[in-house]
């Protein structure tokens, strides 16, 4: 299992079994072979990445599975399981944010990708100063990442604050409240290098969370 090839393929598989029937009766039936095909593997995944992802970014680090159930208390859908696995590394230390690596395998999709998954209020008046005072390094950062496949998540506001320029260089990230950049790496024969490569390419972003989030 070491380059974990048949991960996404057994996870797909399962999860396209799941979408079709997603109800706590073939959960039930279908539990062993969700622990032993997707858990398992994904488990001894963040497991063998963690020291490698803190010798990246030089802090200690929390991995993290997402557990199958949907919190359905506040959605009108009410199908009780995911039909995705996703998986994270979690820089940890003093800040107010810790910005995270993820992996996550979907019904169409294999991503890889990084950042902070909302920003705190606080975090997020710090993000707006950073893009206002440094927004050509930021934008190189984010051209960087763009050029490597990398798409960001669309800005949660329509408009910029009203405390910057409507025409501010830096408006798209103006305009943000999480920062998150991923690509699709489809199915790879090498999981952990291919997720390793990814999370180097991503570690630029990460550091400028990191610094913003310490500010």
């Amino acid at each position: 299992m070491t380059g974990f090839a048949s991960l996404t393929s057994d996870a797909q598989g399962f999860l396209q079994r799941l979408a079709q029937n997603n109800n706590k009766a073939w959960w039930d039936e279908n539990k062993a072979t969700y622990d032993h095909l997707l858990k398992a593997p994904a488990l001894d995944l963040l497991d063998r990445l963690e020291p490698q992802v803190a010798a990246l970014t030089d802090t200690e680090i929390k991995p993290k599975l997402f557990r199958p159930h949907r919190d359905v208390r506040f959605s009108k859908d009410k199908t009780p399981y995911k039909t995705h696995l996703h998986m994270l590394w979690q820089m940890e230390s003093d800040a107010r944010q810790s910005p995270v690596f993820f992996f996550g395998v979907g019904l169409d999709y294999v991503s890889v990708g990084a950042g902070i998954m909302g920003f705190d209020a606080p975090v997020l008046a710090d993000w707006r100063k950073f893009v206002d005072l440094d927004t050509q390094r930021i934008l190189h950062i984010m051209g960087k990442l763009e050029d490597a496949g990398y798409a960001l998540r669309e800005p949660a506001l329509k408009r910029v604050p009203n405390a910057y320029d409507r025409d501010h260089d830096g408006a798209y990230l103006l305009r943000m409240k999480a920062m998150i950049a991923s690509r699709d790496i489809g199915h790879v024969d090498d999981i952990p290098s291919a997720l390793i490569e990814g999370f180097h390419q991503l570690w630029p972003l990460n550091a400028l969370l990191q610094q913003v989030a310490e500010a």
